[in-house]
Order: C-alpha cells, then structure tokens, then sequence
C-alpha cells in the first residue's frame, strides 16, 4: 500500500526542483527524504525521479503517480474537512501567508479578533511575499492573503480557491510640501523621480504596463520592493512613490497621497485556500476576519482614493 507521507514527499521534491529543497521546507534532513523516495520507489517498482543538471525531475512513472498523488492527497484532506465539519468547532492551529504590505491594516486586526472570538486556535503568520500560493498547494500553509494586479493575468493554480477581499488602489506619494491632493493623470508622472518596485515584481510590471498604455516608459530613479523605503524616500522629498492604498499608515506625517485619474493601477487583494467539497472550519474562519478587518480597515483607517 503507497504511504501518504511519501507521496507527500514526491509532490514536494517535484515542486521545489531538488531533494535538498525538499528536505529544508519538510524540516528533514536530505538524507531522510531520499530513504523516503527509495521506499516509495521500491514499493511502485520503477524510477520516480531523474537527474536534471544540479535538480531532479519526474520520470514519466513518476508524473503519472504524482497526478494520482494529488488527488490521493486532496482526498484525504476532504475526509478531514467532513470530520472537522461534524465536529463543527475552529480546530486549535493553522497558519497564514500574509504579504509585508497588509500585516498592518489586515492581518494583525484580523489575529485580534480571532483570539478573542476563538482564544484555543493558534495561527502562524508566514510574512513573505514570494511563492505564497505555491505553498498553500503544498501544505505547507492553510490560508494566504494574496494578491493579483488587475493588468496581469490570473495564474491562480488548479485546486486552489479565491475569496476576494477588496480593490487596494496605487496611490502617487508625495511629500506633504510637495504638490496638492488632486487626482494625478498618469502622464504626469513621466518627468517625476519615480521610487517603484523592480519590474519583476508583480507591482513592477503592472506599474510598467499602465505607463506604457499611458505613452511612456518610465524611467525610476530609486528601484526598491520595501515600501517602507519607498515612502521614506517620497518623505524626504526625493521621489514620487506608488504605493498600495493599504500600505501606507494614514497617522504617519510628512506625506502627501492622491489618487491616479485616469489609468487606476489596482491589485486585487484575496484570500486563498484549498478547494475542498466540505468547508473547513478553522480555515472559513480565518478568511471571514480577514474579510471583515479588509473592510473596516478600508472604511475607517485608510487616506481617501
């Protein structure tokens, strides 16, 4: 009979490319994984894996079995969603992927209200904002807040299922002596300082892409992904920032926002969890609090559009 922890291990080796990568995110040694894989290949009888230059790759053996380990793994999670559901209370621990830029207005609201409405669950908080969803299909985490630029195209992976939040706009940050609160026409920005986010980046692109349908390239003078940075620059008069509506602190003096007229640069704040049949308990409540603190804190903490 297959061992669901090996396949378990199979998916995670073929997703993170290598058996040592593996070994770092299952908090095991390489060593361990690669007993693991050589029982799991003795028990099937054929190659799972290959060498790929300095990675691993599926055999075709291994790819066939690894589509029937999805579904394998899917159902065991749907077995302890209907359990969960019967039992009808918040389980006691789960853990959350959260991008740098919502911890503030989102998540650590919403934390708050968990506690209090169900002191037993425990959440961890992973703050990072590489690769969140990609972890959520591994199991690695229950529940992600993400997000998806409305230039760039949906990528959402198969088995994985999206709770909009809200529409967080970009706003143009200036300092608070510099220009007014008017609405600001993308152009403008053309012969401006800019601070942005590198163009690999998510916000990046789809900041490059509005310039571009705005008729220019623009051409930053700071290029950061810290958003902290990005409005201490704008602060200190040095550069126009975009920045995420939800990101910047209201309360903090010296800057001035203005929403873009024309061309909105808006991303898409979700929650995200696996798709099962049965609703989780523990998981259905983490999303209802990120969904209420989204929209308290876009009511009452958060500078005009």
């Amino acid at each position: 009979m297959l061992d669901i922890r090996r396949l378990h291990m199979l998916k995670t080796v073929a997703t993170r490319g290598s058996i040592a990568a593996a070994a770092q995110s299952l908090a095991l040694s390489a060593g361990a994984v690669s007993q693991q894989l050589s029982a799991l290949r003795h028990d099937v009888g054929v190659d799972l894996l290959r060498p790929d230059g300095r990675t691993v790759a599926l055999t075709e053996a291994g790819r066939v079995l690894l589509e029937h380990a999805d579904r394998i793994l899917a159902a065991v999670e749907e077995a302890e969603c209907a359990i969960a559901a019967v039992k009808g209370t918040v389980g006691t621990t789960t853990t959350l992927a959260a991008l740098p830029s919502t911890v503030a207005r989102i998540v650590a609201p919403a934390l708050t209200a968990l506690g209090s409405r169900h002191p037993q669950l425990t959440v961890t908080c992973l703050v990072t904002d590489q690769a969140q969803l990609r972890e959520l299909t591994l199991g690695t985490v229950d529940v992600v807040l993400g997000q998806r630029y409305h230039h760039l195209t949906d990528a959402t992976p198969r088995g994985v299922e999206v709770s909009p939040l809200l529409d967080d706009p970009l706003l143009v940050v200036t300092a608070a002596d510099q220009g007014d609160e008017r609405p600001v026409a993308l152009r403008e920005l053309a012969t401006r300082d800019l601070a942005v986010p590198p163009p690999t980046t998510d916000c990046g692109q789809a900041i490059l892409r509005a310039c571009h349908q705005a008729g220019f390239t623009p051409t930053p003078r700071y290029v950061t992904a810290d958003i902290a940075a990005q409005l201490t620059l704008a602060r200190a008069g040095l550069a126009t920032a975009l920045v995420p509506r939800t990101a910047i602190d209201p309360t903090v003096p010296g800057i001035r926002t203005a929403p873009i007229e024309d061309r909105p640069i808006l991303r898409l704040l979700f929650a995200a969890t696996r798709h099962t049949e049965t609703a989780n308990p523990t998981t259905t409540a983490v999303v209802a609090a990120l969904r209420t603190s989204a929209g308290q804190g876009l009511a009452t903490h958060l500078p005009p559009a």
